[in-house]
Order: C-alpha cells, then sequence, then structure tokens
C-alpha cells in the first residue's frame, strides 16, 4: 500500500488523550522555533501507512535531498542484500580477498586477513585496525579520504590488538567485537560494484530506489570513482520514509518484492554491540536502539549520521520517523535527536 499523505488535524480527535498527542507533536515545531533544537531541518511521521506529521525547517522543504552522513551506511547494506538477492554474492560468510586479487599483495601481511568475511563488515567486527571513534587510529576515516584507493587503504591496514580495557571478541555479546569503520563500509560498496558489474549508485536505482518511487539521489564518489558506501547520499524525507516502510513489510512495497525477507530479518537482529559504553547494538549496519518511554520498552531500528539524522523504525507502534538536521560534528546532535523521538514523538505516538 502506498503511504497516503493526510492532514495532521483531521487524524487526531478533540479528546483528551488526543489533544495531549497533538501537544507533544506541536511542540517540536515551536522548540525549533525558539532554538530549544538546533540546526533541525525536517522531522516526518508515519505510523499504520499514513503520514501523520511532515514539517520542514531552515530553509528546506519537501524536495530537499538531506544530506544525512553515514546513515547511507543502511543503504549500502541494502546493496549487498540486494546483490545477495540476484545471485551476484552466495552468503555473508564469503571471505573479502578473493574480490579483490587485483590489490595483492597487501601491506601488513597476515593470514588472519584471509578469513574476513563480508558479515564481518557488515557488523563492523572485521580485524582490521580501524576505528573512526579514536582518531589514533590508523583506519580512521579522515585518513583514508587522503587516500586515492580507499579499498587498499583498507586492505592493507594492520590486525587489531586488544587494549586491556576492551573485551576480546571471544568475550564479547555475540562473539564480536565492533568498532565503528568507515573503511570497511566502502569495501563492501566495492564489492557490489565488482559482482554488478556497475556503480552501486545504479544498481540501487534501478533494484531499489524506483521500484519505490524515489528519484535519484545525489552521490558522491571515491578518487577512483566507486561509490561512497560510507556516508553522502542525499535523499528526501519521504525517500527515507519509504525505505523504513519496505523495511518494516518484510522488503514488499507496493505489491513489490523489493528485498528477501531474510535479508530484512537478518540486518535487524542483533549481531554485535557498536556503542559499548551505551548498551547500543547493532546488525548489518543498521543501528538498534532500546529506549524506555512512559515505563514502556520501545525498540527502534535506524540508520544514523553525523548531524542528529536518523531513520528510526518503530515496529511495535507501526511507525517510521525521520529526522534530519545540519547539527554536524556538534556534542547536542544525537542526543536531541533522540530526545525528539523519546520526549515528543513516541509519546504522541502511543496516545493515538
Amino acid at each position: 500500500m502506498l503511504l497516503k499523505t493526510l492532514c495532521l488535524i483531521t487524524l487526531l480527535t478533540t479528546t483528551l488523550t488526543d489533544a495531549k498527542s497533538l501537544d507533544k507533536l506541536s511542540a517540536i515545531r515551536d522548540n525549533i522555533k525558539t532554538n530549544e533544537f538546533k540546526q533541525i531541518t525536517s522531522v516526518v511521521i508515519a505510523q499504520d501507512q499514513n503520514i501523520i506529521y511532515e514539517q520542514y525547517f531552515n530553509g528546506s522543504d519537501a524536495e530537499t535531498q538531506h544530506d544525512m552522513r553515514s546513515a547511507s551506511k543502511s543503504i549500502t547494506s541494502l546493496a549487498v542484500g540486494l546483490a545477495i538477492k540476484d545471485g551476484l554474492i552466495k552468503t555473508v560468510e564469503q571471505p573479502v580477498l578473493p574480490y579483490f586479487e587485483d590489490k595483492l599483495p597487501l601491506k601488513n601481511p597476515d593470514k588472519r586477513k584471509s578469513a574476513i568475511t563480508l558479515e564481518d563488515l557488515l557488523t563492523m567486527s572485521s580485524l582490521l585496525e580501524c576505528d573512526d571513534w579514536n582518531n589514533a587510529s590508523r583506519g580512521n576515516e579522515e585518513k583514508m579520504y587522503i587516500i586515492e584507493d580507499w579499498t587498499q587503504f583498507m586492505l592493507d591496514l594492520p590486525i587489531r590488538g586488544t587494549a586491556p580495557w576492551r573485551q576480546t571478541p571471544a568475550d564479547s555479546k555475540y562473539g564480536r567485537a565492533a568498532y565503528y569503520c568507515t573503511g570497511g563500509v566502502q569495501v563492501l560498496a566495492d564489492v557490489v560494484e565488482r559482482v554488478t558489474q556497475q556503480k552501486m549508485s545504479a544498481y540501487l536505482q534501478a533494484k531499489l530506489f524506483n521500484p519505490l518511487g524515489i528519484k535519484p539521489p545525489i552521490n558522491s564518489f571515491t578518487p577512483l570513482g566507486v561509490t561512497n558506501g560510507g556516508g553522502g547520499m542525499r535523499l528526501r524525507s519521504m525517500d527515507w520514509i519509504k525505505i523504513g516502510q519496505m523495511m518494516m513489510d518484510g522488503g514488499q512495497f507496493d505489491q513489490q518484492k523489493v528485498l528477501d525477507k531474510q535479508w530484512i530479518d537478518d540486518s535487524l537482529s542483533r549481531k554485535a554491540v557498536i556503542d559499548v559504553n551505551r548498551g547500543i547494538e547493532y546488525g548489518y549496519l543498521w543501528w538498534i536502539f532500546d529506549f524506555v518511554v512512559e515505563e514502556q520498552n520501545i525498540t527502534a531500528f535506524a540508520a544514523a549520521g553525523n548531524g542528529g539524522n536518523y531513520l528510526f523504525m518503530l515496529p511495535a507502534l507501526n511507525a517510521q520517523v525521520v529526522i534530519t538536521s545540519q547539527a554536524y560534528n556538534t556534542n547536542y546532535a544525537h542526543p536531541q535527536s533522540q530526545k525528539i523521538l523519546t520526549e515528543h514523538v513516541i509519546p504522541a505516538l502511543l496516545k493515538r
């Protein structure tokens, strides 16, 4: 079923609980206007396949293609799933190096590199020394961007050691020690281009965006012309709502099978702990948050990016929420977007 754009006022009646729901949503706009929520560019909420709230701010509108940064990593995960559906990749357990014989021999040779699989990269748990949250890491993304061949940069990295205060993979939950690594996602984009023999951006347009009725996004590319799989894909807010609806419908959209349900289920299954300090878990390049709102446990699956950009999928509420923001590299970006979700959006949805 296609999403229906409906007027918010017609959706909410004048009962006390619905009035409270309306107040929660109205407060989002008010707090953005007073700059309590800074640099927010859109908030769109869909529930039961209806758009119940769609607002744009700070110069954006419905046609704005937002730079949601690393949220597009989740799109790279979908590209891998599409390649598996098309029989171009057999399984996520396939090793990575056979795709890149032209990159051999590698620097820092180690037999353990031959054991790194596509699943290791999808869960950010490969043994390569790559950590974007550690400026000292050899694989930090900022060091990759100044190199011409991003895949070679990644594959040449040494094997990571485990600091005394970190758990080894064997001791970690799910048997994986995850380190946030953009370079690994870029290797996946390169794999997709090699097996499809076309740009990942073109493959996604044909296999994902066209079936969802999404016009071509703005893409970025590496110095060698490989689609940037780790960030920079610009989509409209409603495009993300469609992606979320397709995911929550098990790969179906408007009576079309876009992706295999098994891939969706695997992508949203808990595979690793991506943020040990906060207990945030991870699937195949999809974040998994567990929120407590009004004494209810609410699980949100998310594509997330720098600046506080999010697609949240809330299965318990049959809802998708898109929040776009330009608060890049600020300490308030993610907390304020999550505050919008947990203090305004979810309470409003619970009261509908």
